[in-house]
């Protein structure tokens, strides 16, 4: 019998330790791609379900409808839930194939959504941060002028049709590729055999900086100046009770003025706040509502925080980077490029958790639908405070209750009948998802 030569039993060798490679390759790719899959998937219906369940929560409960505030949340939560379901499983059927195989013309449509519904999406948290801003830092009369029904609707139409300037008319008339077609067409060479088989959006130095300043930076630098000075309020807040705790054991002479405030479902507007006459709280009384109204300014404050941090985090490492890679000739890693978009889209997903999820009305409403109408869930608002018994207003100004507020900042006016109570202070309209 012949035997093999050592020559032909070294090629063996060699193949079948290629053929090894190559299926560990292959594994390894198979593997990244079902974890990628497992991932991004997991964002996507988190995203979903997230902001779905927002909407359906204003369209339940008919409480959530009276807050100004809330329409933006739930447009807010529309425009993050188009984010889910017409731009992220695209976007990730590209990033785990690596190939775009859906045309040029869907390319242009697919990124102009993009655009679109991810500056929409900021804008929305531009108006919630302006709208907090009136309710919590301005008197009631101002925040009514600023924040009536027409004004909120024009804010809202804004907050969509703005973004159409940035996205859908200059990209697909392709303003953005002017003085870069060279460097567009050789990155669709690195990306496949033909066009067809890659979406590649660069933009030119013009557009990078109208784009970023429209969708992020002029929202960025309203929201910091928005929160910024009802942190300040919040913090005032905070003083004034410590104030009058120490002062709590001045005696106080004749009847004082107490609310009932009732809880806001009342048909009646006028029925949320009734004022009668009783004896002066001791300062044993007051103690306890001192110390839950300043945690709750303090909770408030760490919200803010939360909030601009998240925001931040999520949108500034993409926007720094659109405007960086036009200035240093377009060699950003398009891996970054990737990781940044994704971040982006990440927040999406967060917007329910921080605008609506902290709410405390809303995840009322959350466990309503989610346990299927369960009366455990239903409104309550009965508070007591030693022998004073109040009835707790859903409304209430970066999460302090009016009754708090009435009860312990001086020098307010009060109607006879009722009805005026809140000279000075804040509306009934006011905010409460801080």
């Amino acid at each position: 019998m012949a035997t093999e030569s050592p020559l032909h039993l070294l090629d063996d060798l060699i193949n079948t330790g290629q053929q090894q490679q190559e299926q560990q390759q292959e594994f390894v790719i198979s593997l990244e791609s079902i974890i990628l899959t497992i991932f991004l998937s997991i964002i996507i219906i988190m995203t979903v379900c997230g902001n779905l369940l927002v909407m359906v929560a204003l369209c339940k409960d008919r409480h959530l409808r009276k807050k100004k505030t809330n329409y933006f949340i739930v447009s807010l939560a529309f425009a993050d839930l188009l984010v889910a379901l017409l731009v992220m499983p695209f976007a990730a059927i590209e990033l785990i194939t690596g190939e775009w195989r859906y045309g040029e013309i869907f390319c242009l449509v697919r990124t102009s959504l993009d655009v679109l519904l991810t500056t929409a999406s900021i804008l929305h948290l531009c108006c919630i941060a302006l709208d907090r801003y009136y309710a919590i830092c301005c008197q009631p009369l101002v925040y009514r002028h600023k924040m009536t029904p027409v004004r909120v609707a024009v804010m809202l139409s804004g907050c969509w049709f703005i973004p159409i300037f940035i996205s859908f008319l200059p990209i697909m008339q392709s303003w953005n590729a002017i003085g870069i077609e060279d460097i567009i067409e050789e990155r669709k060479g690195l990306a496949g055999a033909s066009n067809d088989t890659s979406c590649v959006f660069l933009v030119n130095m013009p557009y990078a900086l109208i784009c970023s300043a429209v969708a992020f930076y002029v929202p960025l630098a309203l929201m910091v100046l928005a929160y910024r000075q009802i942190y300040v309020t919040a913090m005032t807040h905070v003083r004034q009770i410590e104030t009058l705790q120490r002062a709590g054991s001045a005696p106080v002479s004749g009847p004082t003025p107490m609310i009932t405030v009732r809880s806001s479902t009342s048909s009646d507007p006028t029925d949320h706040y009734r004022l009668r006459t009783t004896r002066a709280l001791s300062p044993s009384e007051q103690a306890p509502i001192a110390n839950s109204r300043m945690r709750i300014e303090t909770k408030a404050a760490k919200t803010l925080a939360v909030i601009m941090g998240c925001f931040c985090l999520c949108w500034a490492p993409f926007f720094i980077t659109n405007i960086v890679d036009p200035f240093i000739h377009y060699s950003v890693p398009w891996q970054l490029w990737t990781a940044w978009l994704w971040l982006g889209y990440i927040n999406s997903g967060l917007n329910p958790f921080l605008y609506a999820f902290l709410n405390r009305a809303f995840r009322r409403a959350f466990l309503v639908i989610l346990c299927c109408g369960d009366e455990r869930y239903s409104r309550q608002g009965s508070c007591s405070y030693g022998q004073v018994q109040r009835v707790c207003s859903a409304a209430s100004v970066n999460g302090t209750s009016m009754a708090l507020r009435l009860s312990f900042l001086p020098n307010r006016s009060y109607s006879d009948n009722g009805r005026t109570i809140l000279a000075n202070e804040q509306s009934q309209d006011s905010v409460g998802t801080l």
